[in-house]
């Protein structure tokens, strides 16, 4: 059973109880990106076990009526058994979930699957008419490159800071230079695609620059914040009409997700002790 402090931050154990958690968060305004925990599998057999359990979410989420996605982590399908694992699983979830309706995204992880993710977002967000998002990563020093690649790419880039420790010789290590990237990415993203953007950040000075070349350039966008973080300013954001989804992890691996949350932001613990006491 997740523990009060860390069930601000995950959406329970098992499916069930995560669809009921998206029921709730969508009365409020907000869709929901459904996330099952796990990652970095050098065996086959959990990579097909959780590929097949994205599947089943699929299934659910298709007859629920709920404004909920999929979002799967490379390394839990099998990149690290394979290449060619991952991209076997990956296209098996996005057919499964495009004859269903459901949209995929793809998150990025370190530096090292750049490319292998990239390639796989590309030739599936083609061959199923861009049902498909990726993750794209401010800090790295290539993501120009890769997002004047992805500009005629018919799926969705979800852009985020980063929060990966890559070596400075491929990314930018200091916070403001991370600030400064990630302003211009958005400049950039919003300048030149039009499938659609979406701003993965809790800096309310990169989601109003967000807005204000949303108001300029036209292009479609969305919001996308973590399960338990600035849960009002979600709520607040989508009374006022914009678009706002909200990153919910799930699955029995929960304590690995919650102490990463601790210990990248000490301020999460500080948090979720108060809501509890406030109980």
């Amino acid at each position: 059973m997740i523990p009060p402090i860390a069930s601000r931050f995950v959406a329970g154990e098992v499916p069930a109880v995560a669809l009921d958690h998206a029921r709730r968060t969508n009365e409020d305004g907000v869709k929901v990106i459904l996330n099952l925990l796990g990652e970095h599998y050098r065996e086959q057999r959990p990579a097909d076990e959780d590929a097949a359990a994205y599947r089943g979410l699929v299934e659910d989420i298709a007859g629920s009526g709920l404004d909920a996605c999929i979002s799967v982590k490379p390394s839990q399908i099998g990149l690290d058994v394979g290449e060619d694992v991952f991209r076997r699983n990956f296209g098996e979830i996005v057919a499964h979930a495009s004859e269903r309706d459901v949209f995929v995204w793809c998150d990025m992880e370190d530096h090292t699957t750049t490319d292998a993710t990239l390639n796989a977002y590309e030739e599936f967000a083609r061959e199923f008419d861009g049902g498909v998002g990726v993750c794209v990563q401010a800090n790295l020093r290539r993501t120009r490159e890769d997002l004047d690649r992805l500009a005629d790419v018919p799926g969705k880039v979800r852009l985020v800071k980063g929060a990966y420790d890559e070596p400075s010789n491929i990314a930018y290590t200091k916070k403001g230079e991370v600030d400064e990237a990630y302003r211009e990415d958005l400049e950039f993203v919003f300048d030149r695609f039009d499938g659609g953007v979406a701003v993965g950040s809790h800096d309310p000075a990169m989601i109003r620059h967000a807005i204000d070349l949303h108001e300029e350039h036209g292009t479609p966008f969305e919001i996308q914040m973590l399960m338990g973080v600035r849960e009002d300013a979600q709520r607040d954001l989508a009374a006022q009409g914009y678009e706002v989804w909200q990153y919910a992890p799930y699955g029995a691996k929960w304590f690995s997700y919650f102490y990463r949350r601790v210990r990248e932001r000490k301020e999460n613990l500080a948090f979720a002790l108060r809501a509890v006491a406030g109980r």
